[in-house]
């Protein structure tokens, strides 16, 4: 979908009394967007039962600040976890505006600069778009969003947040940073659970890989036995097969989320645990680095669109034994040729090292291989 955005109301000259509700209206307004922005089943089960299929309009919430502050005070503290429960006061005292009605309904309330835009570009089948209306004594003022909505396998629980401080925390505003190309972090969805009788590394419950800082093949390449080797490679086919399962639903409009419970449930139908999961608060089961995002990507609410690369990266544990891989995939017909490019000279970097591997091979000479690949492709 659209990314979100929010129209806000021009500042007139005004008492300082006005301005003050004026701010309070926009932080309570702003609240509430956000939150039904946090759930993502919210266009289904609160926008599409409130008007015919296909029909353009947006969803209307109106009333004087003291209503409005405490609409979004009740629905941001309340810990329900469904759109039904969650929303229950704001749907009780929202209404759904057809497009050509709109204009009469908010009665020339300020803030509506870019609201016919959005009304004209978003798309009823998978988007919706939402105004909240606060009577203020300088007149009513509007603020407004357009809202994605998400696939019906998605569990209706929220909210959702943003990621933070590598993990350990979470918010529900974007966190700030110094972006170097247009991705930008979505919201990301509770932690999957795992099922009972897999066994769990020891980072599982608190994010600290405490074996592997201690093992000796830190230092010390391991030699496995011709038993080990076969397990290993029992380990490996099941990553190929969870990697093959992920491709098989990457298309535009997926979200990597979505991304994320195939490949979890692919484990999970394994009996192997996912590897990131946890690891150092990794929240997710795989990987999912989209275009500019190097590597250790979060899945999040963010659909894929066309042009797009994804790479995904998993790393199942089954049976003492740890598999690790990862493939780039193009997402729909667009994709640039430099991307492609890109694509086939890390793929044949690869093809490269793995050809030089055999007994008596350096470990250290295989950087060297793939640097000298990359080099040679521009």
């Amino acid at each position: 979908p659209a990314a979100p955005g929010r129209g806000r109301p021009r500042r007139r000259s005004s008492l300082p009394a006005a301005m003050a509700d004026l701010d309070a209206a926009e932080d309570a307004a702003k609240e509430l967007l956000g939150i039904m922005e946090a759930f993502p089943r919210f266009k289904e089960r609160a926008v599409d039962p409130l008007h015919p299929e296909g029909e353009r309009g947006a969803l209307v919430f109106r009333g004087p600040l003291k209503l409005v502050q405490t609409v979004s005070k009740l629905t941001c503290a309340s810990k329900a976890s469904t759109v039904g429960d969650r929303f229950k006061a704001l749907l009780s005292r929202s209404k759904w505006v057809r497009q050509e009605e709109l204009e009469q309904a908010l009665d020339g309330a300020d803030g509506l600069d870019g609201l016919d835009g959005r009304l004209a570009a978003y798309d009823p089948a998978r988007e919706y778009v939402a105004v909240v209306v606060a009577a203020l004594q300088r007149g009513p003022a509007c603020w407004h969003q357009v809202g994605g909505g998400h696939p019906a396998s998605i569990e209706d629980s929220g909210p959702w947040l943003y990621v933070l401080d590598h993990g350990t925390s979470r918010a529900g505003r974007r966190p700030g940073f110094s972006y170097t190309g247009s991705l930008r972090p979505y919201r990301v969805s509770p932690r999957r659970p795992v099922a009972e009788g897999i066994l769990l590394p020891d980072y599982a419950a608190d994010g600290d890989p405490r074996a592997e800082q201690a093992a000796p093949a830190r230092s010390t390449p391991p030699v496995v036995s011709a038993a080990q080797a076969e397990k290993l490679r029992a380990v490996c086919r099941m990553g190929r097969e969870i990697v093959d399962a992920a491709h098989r639903v990457i298309k535009p409009g997926v979200t990597t989320d979505e991304i994320d419970r195939v490949v979890h449930d692919k484990h999970m139908e394994f009996g192997a645990y996912p590897a990131p999961l946890n690891y150092h608060n990794f929240p997710k089961s795989v990987c999912t680095s989209v275009n500019e995002v190097v590597c250790h990507g979060i899945p999040d609410m963010r659909q894929l669109e066309d042009g797009d690369i994804v790479n995904i990266d998993v790393s199942p544990i089954f049976d003492g034994f740890h598999a690790d891989l990862n493939e780039t995939f193009c997402v729909g017909p667009g994709v640039t040729q430099k991307k492609k490019d890109l694509i086939k000279a890390s793929h044949d970097s690869l093809m490269k090292a793995i050809d030089a591997c055999k007994p008596g091979f350096f470990y250290r000479d295989v950087g060297g291989i793939i640097t000298s690949h990359i080099n040679g492709c521009g």
